[in-house]
């Protein structure tokens, strides 16, 4: 019987539903009462600021997209219309959401436990005084206060700055209203810490700025006022090839964005209709762009609550993770990797050991060279510092990618930097981002030979989000693996192509097409009986031929269990296409963001990492590395301890349907109420690394293909 096509949009889900979809999911670790309180808050702030992003490149490209006259459907056969429409009904209510949360949950409980965010009315005396005296101090100084009209107009809202507009009357002309407008100060934190005992206590900036608004505007009445925000549209748009400079490009383009579009407004929910319809009609907005909260317009913001207070009873217990141990037989670490790899799973394992590996690379007289690729490096860098102290003794080369978004003023100053220490800088390759995480070390070893060492990483050199990140890093001193390193720079600095950087697989070479034979092999291995089986973790799903190609081979009756932590345009569960598919998702303490791909090969697994997700920009638009894990024992680390610890979690998983919704693992296996005790898969793997007794994982159900049950059950016959 022939297949089912694999074609029909209907088996796509929308990137940008499934993305708001993820972000719903972070919004349920805020409602969830399981975790600390302050925690909550901290998903809450997490989920808004995500959010931001959301309209400053998503939703901004959208609108830009329709008002270039742009009509051909996706995948999913949405019109941009349509889709515009269906993000705007979705967005409006996950907003309602975010500020039920913080309303009717969060303060409240908050308030219950000594910290509150407090109102105006709602200041004591001593409250009272104290911001009298700020406002004198701090605030009055840096106010600039604009009524608009002819000779005064609307001052520049650059993005995202919180404004306070105000609907004002002359008192010697009543009969006209004029707009004011009040930028917030940058400079002063947005919530202010206010005297208090026995409790900690907050007020917004903003609410300061309305207290203060009779002294600015003497000679008005002011009718009504609120605070409001505007999202500007934040895509940098470069004409690499035409750029002499690109670093000055990038530079120039940083400054235009915050002057970009306004895709959103965000204003108080009880401000008078007159104020919202004129800064509506000022930038240019339609209605469902104007989003009426009740709340603080600034949401991101309450993560300084969470920074200012100190209650690590109300927060995730601190832990401390588990450091690189060389065997007795090792002097150092390149000692250790001459014998064997070694693979790391960040934060559980220490990220230390790999600004380590660069920065033994810099004190070290036997290493000769180091390079390293720079993405996304924080703004105090170990390995950078450790760059710019090498720079002096030997040759040392750099890869910055200056588009790394929102990163990119750190990288231009990181870039300059490196080069006024002698560190060789370049840019990348014009048109592609590079998104590998590489470095690689020439030493010479004390038995006179000149050996390559090298890291390779699922995600970033940066020591700050390696705390919070999961990811996995190898570093060997295997010659094939660190050659193809070699070859990878020499294709980053010179343009110089290799028609093979096997054991690696590079983008936008051949990541994609060796995806697709790894997934069409599996395929074949179905159809002969073998073991066949795919376990893919990622970030995100939404490459169109990799879907297809999982789509067949579910239909060839592989078993696929996919890990996708956010956006997944794959359905599965539907029947004769993707009934063998299984898609979940982990949203908790650490931000799932490791990419491994698991092949059952016949019996003769193979296990890749890459820095690549599964998606067309990281398979044809950067530069990327897809690398093989060759150590048996490494490998069995990674499938039986790793991935099978994804798999059976029942507390952090959901479980993605059919219809494009997420539910819990335990009401996915259908069950009434959750067990107890749960199996939380970042806990466990936690307590592995500090050394504590744990619980034995579930057992996972082994899937197997159709054909390998039937063939079982033929021989058993």
């Amino acid at each position: 019987m022939a297949r089912a096509s694999v074609d029909n949009p209907a088996y796509y889900i929308n990137r940008e539903l499934s993305w708001l979809q993820f972000n719903r999911r972070v919004l349920e670790e805020a409602q969830d009462g399981n975790n600390p309180l302050l925690e909550r808050l901290k998903f809450l702030s997490i989920s808004a600021s995500n959010l931001d992003e959301f309209f400053e490149v998503r939703v901004a490209g959208l609108v830009q997209q329709i008002e270039d006259g742009y009509t051909e459907a996706g995948p999913d056969g949405l019109t941009l219309i349509e889709e515009r429409d269906a993000i705007s009904e979705e967005v409006h209510q996950f907003v309602g959401e975010q500020y039920q949360t913080w309303n009717d949950d969060l303060r409240p409980q908050l308030s219950e436990k000594g910290i509150r965010v407090l109102a105006l009315h709602e200041l004591d005396d001593n409250a009272r005084a104290f911001i009298e005296d700020y406002c004198e101090r701090e605030l009055d100084l840096l106010l600039t206060p604009v009524t608009v009209d002819p000779a005064h107009p609307f001052p520049r809202v650059i993005n995202k700055a919180l404004c306070v507009a105000f609907l004002l009357r002359r008192r010697r002309r009543s009969s006209l209203t004029y707009t004011g407008v009040v930028t917030v100060p940058r400079a002063l934190p947005r919530l202010v810490r206010l005297p208090s005992e026995g409790t900690i206590d907050f007020i917004f900036l903003h609410d300061l700025v309305s207290f203060h608004a009779a002294r600015m505007y003497t000679g008005y009445d002011i009718v009504s006022s609120a605070a409001f925000r505007v999202t500007r549209n934040s895509n940098l748009y470069l004409a690499e090839e035409e750029s002499r400079n690109l670093l000055e490009s990038v530079r120039t383009e940083l400054h235009n964005r915050r002057k970009g579009d306004a895709v959103r407004l965000e204003i108080d929910a009880d401000a008078d209709p007159e104020i919202t319809e004129r800064l509506r009609t000022n930038f240019g907005l339609e209605p469902w762009q104007v989003f009426r909260v009740n709340g603080p317009v600034n949401l991101p913001r309450l993560f300084n609550v969470y920074e200012q207070t100190d209650r690590p009873d109300l927060k995730y217990k601190p832990f401390v993770p588990r450091e690189l141990r060389l065997t007795a037989k090792s002097q150092d670490l390149f000692e250790e990797l001459r014998r064997h790899d070694v693979l790391l799973h960040h934060p559980f394992d220490s990220f230390d050991a790999v600004a380590s590996f660069i920065e033994s690379a810099a004190e070290d007289p036997n290493v000769l060279s180091i390079k390293q690729t720079l993405y996304r490096t924080g703004e105090k860098s170990r390995v950078v510092q450790a760059l710019i102290a090498a720079a002096a003794k030997k040759e040392v080369t750099a890869v910055v990618e200056l588009k790394a978004r929102f990163d990119e003023a750190s990288n231009i100053r990181w870039a300059r930097d490196l080069e006024n220490a002698g560190v060789q800088v370049f840019h990348g390759l014009v048109g592609l981002k590079t998104h590998c995480k590489l470095s690689l070390l020439v030493r010479k070893d004390p038995d006179g030979v000149s050996r390559r060492y090298a890291h390779l990483g699922t995600g970033n050199y940066n020591s700050t989000t390696a705390k919070i990140y999961t990811d996995l890093s190898l570093m060997t001193a295997d010659e094939s693996i660190t050659e193809a390193v070699h070859n990878v720079f020499s294709f980053l600095t010179a343009y110089a192509e290799h028609s093979s950087y096997a054991p690696l697989m590079v983008s936008p070479v051949n990541i994609a097409e060796h995806s697709l034979d790894l997934i069409a092999r599996e395929s074949d291995h179905a159809r002969l009986g073998h073991p066949a089986r795919i376990i893919a973790k990622m970030n995100a799903l939404l490459d169109q031929n990799i879907i297809s190609a999982l789509y067949r081979a579910s239909q060839a009756g592989v078993e696929i269990d996919l890990i996708v932590r956010g956006t997944c345009a794959l359905r599965p569960g539907i029947r004769g296409i993707s009934d063998h598919i299984h898609v979940r998702s982990i949203v908790g303490r650490f931000l799932e963001h490791s990419r491994v791909f698991y092949f059952a090969n016949g019996g003769y697994e193979e296990i890749y990492l890459a820095s690549a997700d599964w998606m067309p920009r990281n398979l044809y638009e950067r530069v990327e590395t897809m690398f093989p894990v060759k150590d048996p024992m490494l490998r069995d680390r990674i499938r039986h301890e790793i991935l099978d610890a994804y798999l059976a979690d029942t507390v952090k998983a959901r479980v993605l349907r059919h219809d494009g919704s997420y539910i819990r693992a335990w009401q996915a296996s259908r069950k009434r109420k959750p067990p107890a005790p749960g199996f939380n898969a970042q806990e466990f793997l936690l307590a592995l690394a500090e050394g504590k007794q744990v619980a034995a994982m579930p057992s996972i159900p082994e899937r197997n293909s159709r054909r390998t049950l039937a063939r079982k059950a033929v021989k058993a016959s």
